[in-house]
């Protein structure tokens, strides 16, 4: 099977993150031939180092990548399935082979992840063109069987689980990178997110608590709200600063397995986007998630559709401490002040992000019930 998967890079890495991921998956586990077309090469080198950021055309692993740039003629041979991500919409000349294919592809619109209950009734709506001979499905990831599913790559749980259990490992690991290894009863936190102003009152409350607390942050949108938390006038990757009881480790943007990696060895992540937030419910540790914010609080329907589902199971106490904590850090106040009871429910979230975790592939990953609806389409 040939596919080309369309990636038009939006909110940084979130798009390009879950496009590379799913290529790759498609390309490793199901023998699919990909062909990822993505508009910022820049953008997809900073989470794989393997990508040139010049080249019009590159293999990277066994997938082939193209420069996705106006203008560029569509390929000789049209591929079996088309993926659109995120709604990029394809160039006319690209549907117009498309149609002239001697069988269509099957082309399929990859929306974003969303866990509100609509999307069961949308998953797999057909869509035929205005004017071709064509017609696109729209696939929606999602948490319910009746969707389609999330990214998971095959024995990513087992990486996890040893991960977790050798610390000497660990250890090693992040002393290889410049960190230092976990002091006594130190606890890591990761932050990786939006500019945010509850961060800074945050901080500075942890600076002050009976517990030491490491903040590991990737190089990115938040550093302006740490550094005026710990009275810096700027930081970069490299810089360890230390105030009171806490300790914050700037890090090197890394690529997916080192963020993988971070995520499994901190005991509390916040998390950003829609790639890092599936990353978080895999590391099955406490996380918060700051959704990219929408006009007219949209973004926080969403936000309570997903915690409907997720605390569906927890005890009343621990899921007000939860949700108490989401909303705070989504509406850019107050996560200082709730921060202490969200920390009390950690050890009942840590048993409960490994339960939900394993649940989540009931039914089969993305990438297993994207082949499955497409092969069916082809039969």
């Amino acid at each position: 099977m040939h596919c080309d998967l369309f990636c038009n890079v939006i909110d940084n890495f979130g798009d390009i993150g879950v496009a590379w991921r799913l290529a790759r998956q498609l390309d490793h586990e199901k023998g699919w031939r990909m062909r990822l077309w993505v508009d910022d090469l820049k953008s997809f080198a900073r989470i794989e180092p393997g990508v040139d950021a010049n080249a019009a055309s590159q293999t990277v692993g066994r997938v082939e990548v193209v420069h996705w740039v106006p203008g560029v003629a569509a390929p000789d041979a049209i591929a079996d399935v088309v993926i659109e991500a995120f709604g990029c919409a394809l160039p006319h000349h690209y549907q117009q082979a498309m149609a002239e294919r001697q069988v269509a592809p099957v082309w399929i619109n990859l929306e974003y992840l969303s866990a509100e209950s609509w999307v069961e009734g949308c998953h797999a709506l057909p869509s035929p063109h205005p004017r071709l001979p064509l017609t696109k499905y729209f696939f929606f990831p999602g948490f319910g069987e009746k969707t389609g599913g999330v990214i998971c790559e095959a024995g990513l749980t087992r990486q996890r689980e040893r991960w977790q259990a050798d610390a000497a490992g660990q250890a090693a690991w992040w002393q290889a990178r410049g960190v230092a290894p976990r002091r006594g009863a130190e606890r890591w936190a990761s932050l990786f997110c939006y500019e945010n102003a509850a961060v800074t009152p945050w901080l500075q409350h942890l600076a002050s608590s009976g517990t030491p607390w490491r903040v590991l942050v990737p190089a990115s949108r938040v550093l302006a709200d740490v550094a005026r938390a710990l009275g810096q006038e700027k930081l970069a990757a490299g810089d360890s600063v230390r105030l009171g009881q806490l300790q914050v480790d700037v890090l090197p943007f890394t690529d997916q397995a080192g963020f993988d990696r971070l995520l499994w060895s901190c005991d509390v992540n916040i998390v950003r986007g829609e790639d890092s937030f599936m990353r978080a419910q895999w590391a099955a540790r406490p996380f918060l998630w700051h959704i990219y914010p929408q006009d007219e609080d949209a973004h926080m329907v969403k936000l309570d559709a997903f915690l409907e589902r997720y605390t569906a199971s927890l005890d009343g106490a621990t899921r007000d401490a939860l949700v108490t904590a989401q909303h705070a850090f989504n509406r850019h106040r107050g996560l200082a002040e709730h921060w202490d009871a969200f920390i009390a429910s950690t050890p009942m979230l840590t048993r409960h992000g490994w339960q939900w975790a394993g649940r989540q592939l009931v039914g089969g990953d993305l990438a297993t019930r994207l082949v499955h609806f497409c092969e069916n389409r082809l039969q």
